[in-house]
């Protein structure tokens, strides 16, 4: 287990923040030693939080070409056919994985190929699971095309806490199944959309794991 790159200047930060409401304290208010143990008390529960937010766990990735890998840690909260109006303007299987404050926030590829479309989008931070979070928050938008030429959507969606997306890959790059696609900083969502003949492996509510669960398989 380790930090992820992401999180360095965010823990630096809190360090210096909360070092300085602590020494305030100590200076301010020693007389009220319990006010003071509280003060270090959440100090140190807030920074466990934000490391264990930032934390990167060693993930054995197994590829396979007709399998499709879950981008992120989290909850399966929708699967549904829809059609997918940004890029591809067809009709596809559109699966949501939602991220909690406490998941892995690592986003990966869940297919190997070429990035043949990258976009980002300013918007909105309304809640992850609202319906318009979609087409309204921030968000990125990036179509892999595996070997065979299919055609995959994968969309980073800012939450109400999330500030900040982080992507990774160039439009022409080649990228590998399970590797990192991005970060999203505290809470948010990712949306894959499939092929209409894709095999779906997983069920709403559902927990997942960020390279390894099989979300779908191709025929």
């Amino acid at each position: 287990m380790t930090i992820h790159k992401e999180g360095y200047a965010s823990l630096i930060i809190t360090i210096l923040v909360l070092g300085g409401i602590n020494v305030a304290a100590i200076e301010l208010i020693s007389q009220y030693a319990y006010i003071t143990m509280i003060i270090q008390v959440l100090s140190g529960l807030l920074f466990l939080l934000i490391l264990n937010f930032f934390r990167s766990p060693n993930r054995r990735i197994i590829r396979g070409e007709k399998e499709i890998l879950a981008p992120a840690d989290g909850k399966v909260v929708v699967i549904e056919e829809t059609t997918e109006t940004e890029v591809l303007k067809d009709r596809r299987i559109q699966i949501s994985i939602f991220m909690s404050p406490l998941n892995v926030h690592i986003n990966r590829y869940p297919v190997s190929g070429k990035i043949s479309f990258l976009k980002y989008h300013p918007g909105l931070f309304l809640v992850a699971w609202h319906p318009k979070s979609s087409t309204e928050n921030e968000r990125t938008t990036v179509v892999i095309d595996n070997s065979r030429g299919i055609r995959f959507v994968v969309r980073q969606i800012a939450g109400a806490v999330a500030r900040r997306i982080v992507y990774y890959p160039s439009e022409g790059e080649i990228v590998l199944q399970g590797d990192e696609l991005g970060f999203i900083k505290f809470g948010s969502r990712v949306d894959v959309f499939l092929p209409l003949d894709a095999k779906i492996k997983v069920q709403l509510n559902q927990k997942t794991v960020g390279g390894q669960t099989v979300l779908a398989e191709l025929p």
